[in-house]
This record gives C-alpha cells, structure tokens and sequence, in this order.
C-alpha cells in the first residue's frame, strides 16, 4: 500500500485527543523510529499548552481540518471521547489518511459498519485500539489455547474491577468491557450465539457503574465477565479452564503474568464413568517485557506500510461493537437505576 506522505524511513502521524489516553500514544508514535510525529490536537487550549513543550517537533492545533489539509500526513490517530470516535474516523478516511481509532470503535454497529465502508471505500488501513491484543500475556494464553495445552476450552471469564473514575458519556460495560470483550474473541475465535448482561446504576442515575455479562459460543464455550469501577480490589485477570489443564493471565502481577495450572478430572478406570481430581504443579511460563502500546503502535505502522489487515482492523472492530451492542440491550432489559 503507498503512504500519502511517508518516506522510506518514517509514517507521519497526528494524534486527536490529548486527554487521558492521546498523550500516551503521542509519547510511543514520537519515539518510535518508524514513525514522525507532526501533529498533536485537541479543541482545548489548555491541553495544547500543556503537551506542546513534551513533543516540540509537532505543530499544536484545535482544528481537526488542519491536519486532514496536510497532504504529507500519512494517518491521524483518534484518542477522543467516545461518542465522536465513529463521526470523526468517517472525516479522516474519507480525507485520505489512514486511522487508528481508540476502543470501541462506535457506539452502536451502524455507525462501526459505516466506519468500516469509509476504509474500503478509501482503500486505508483501520485498526482500532483494543490494546490487551497486544499484549504478550494475552498472546501466551492464546498459544496455549490454539496450542492445545489446555486441551479443549470449557469456559473463561474475566475480571475488570476498581474504584474508578466515573463516566458520564458511557457505562463500566463500554468503559471497561470493550477491553475484555475483545480478548475473548481473540481467545475463542467465534461469534457468541446468545449474549446476556446484568448491571446497577449507583453513582450516575443510567449510567452502570457495574455489569455482569455472559456470552455463549456455538462450541459451548461460555464467558462471564465481572466489570466495575465500584470496586474494593484492583484486579485485571483472565482465567481460562480447559478439559487438561487452567491458565490465568493477570496483568496486576508484576512477574509471573501468566500461570499454567495442572488441575483437572481424570476418568478413573477402577471405576466407569467416574472422575477423580488432579492438582499438580502450577508453571509460569516467559513472556516478553516489552510495552503493549509500544508493540501496538508499531503494529499500526507496520500495516500502513504493508496494507494488510491489522490484529485489531475493522473485522475485529466491529465484532467487539456488535458483541457490546448485544450486551448493552440485555442490560437496558434488565436493569434498575439505583442511584445513592
């Protein structure tokens, strides 16, 4: 794929949104040498003012139209608010420039299928930010999943939970499930079959602030996640059981990430049809050091260089908005505002 505005040594690249999260992946794009950084913008002068002194060789700008008029810009890259990531990612494909879009790609799967239509039509590469996809201890559990060393996969579940910053504009569900939800499809590689949620409103009338989903896939495979930012314990842990052996990934442990647990039940032939359990040696196996985002980000430059679809492209942004739409209408079904 030809870049609108790379050289053979760098992509050129403008980060939208210097929030929590923009100035983040501004700080990987500017080190990383496969990349330039030329924009930072952000409709607040204060946050221009703030950032501009830490990435000097950027223009600083609230005009989102000047980056989409730079023809030497290569791709823009979106870290705003929620609500205007499907809007605002139609603007920059449609202008020619490659897009990277924080998770959820939309609110709803209209708006990320019309998302999606705007990359074709373009002929751009979207990758949307689902970073747990990159992260070596998810990539470690997943081998262990596809490698067989689990045998066949039961069930998962996840937990996301903290005392948290509370959200006006969306729910712990899209707050924090958009993560989990997207490690499970990578994980179980299908589309869930029946999608339910659960979830109270205690600070923000409308708003959960804690959810409980459950997805069930064609294999039989089921999923539970716990997300909340009303939480007592700060926990960021996938668990896997399979038929020969569990395995955890919890990204709160500083060494050890991923454990490997030989428990199960084996068919005793004493006795027909009937199981004895087996608790044996729990195995941490090595994962790599390196910064997910930093592999993120480079991932995101690789692609624009070779066109092919990113681990985190439209399909898989999409899948994650849809599987969140599902959860989201069980959960208007069945909620209760509960404010204190």
């Amino acid at each position: 794929m030809t870049s609108v505005g790379s050289t053979a040594s760098s992509v050129s690249v403008g980060v939208v949104g210097l929030g929590y999260w923009g100035p983040n992946l501004a700080r990987n794009f500017d080190r990383l040498p496969e990349a330039e950084l030329r924009w930072i913008c952000d409709a607040s002068q204060e946050r221009r003012e703030r950032w501009a002194p830490s990435f000097t060789g950027a223009r600083a700008t609230g005009e989102l139209d000047e980056l989409l008029g730079d023809p030497s810009l290569d791709a823009v890259i979106l870290a705003t608010h929620v609500p205007t990531h499907a809007d605002l990612a139609v603007r920059v494909l449609e202008a020619g420039k490659h897009c990277f879009v924080e998770k959820p790609l939309a609110q709803s799967s209209l708006d990320a299928e019309r998302v999606v239509e705007a990359a074709e039509a373009a002929g751009r590469v979207l990758m949307v930010g689902h970073l747990l996809e990159y992260h070596p201890g998810v990539e470690k559990l997943r081998e262990l999943v596809f490698g067989g060393d689990l045998g066949d996969v039961r069930y998962l579940y996840s937990n996301r939970l903290n005392l948290g910053q509370l959200r006006a504009d969306e729910n712990a569900l899209w707050s924090l499930g958009a993560h989990d939800v997207s490690v499970v499809l990578r994980l179980v590689d299908e589309d869930p079959i029946e999608c339910r949620a659960v979830g109270e409103s205690y600070m923000r009338p409308g708003v959960q602030d804690v959810v409980f989903g459950y997805l069930r896939f064609p294999s039989g495979v089921a999923a539970h996640l716990h997300l909340s930012w009303l939480d007592p314990h700060k926990e960021r842990r996938f668990t896997v059981v399979g038929s020969k052996q569990m395995a955890t990934f919890d990204d709160m442990e500083l060494d050890e990430k991923v454990k490997v647990y030989d428990k199960g039940f084996d068919q005793s032939f004493e006795s027909y049809g009937e199981y004895t359990a087996r608790s044996g040696d729990v195995v941490s196996p090595s994962i790599s050091n390196r910064e997910p985002l930093r592999i993120e980000c480079r991932h995101f430059l690789e692609r624009v260089r070779d066109g092919v679809e990113p681990r985190s492209g439209p399909r898989s942004g999409l899948r994650v908005v849809r599987v969140l739409e599902a959860l989201q209408e069980s959960l208007d079904r069945s909620s209760r505002a509960a404010a204190l």
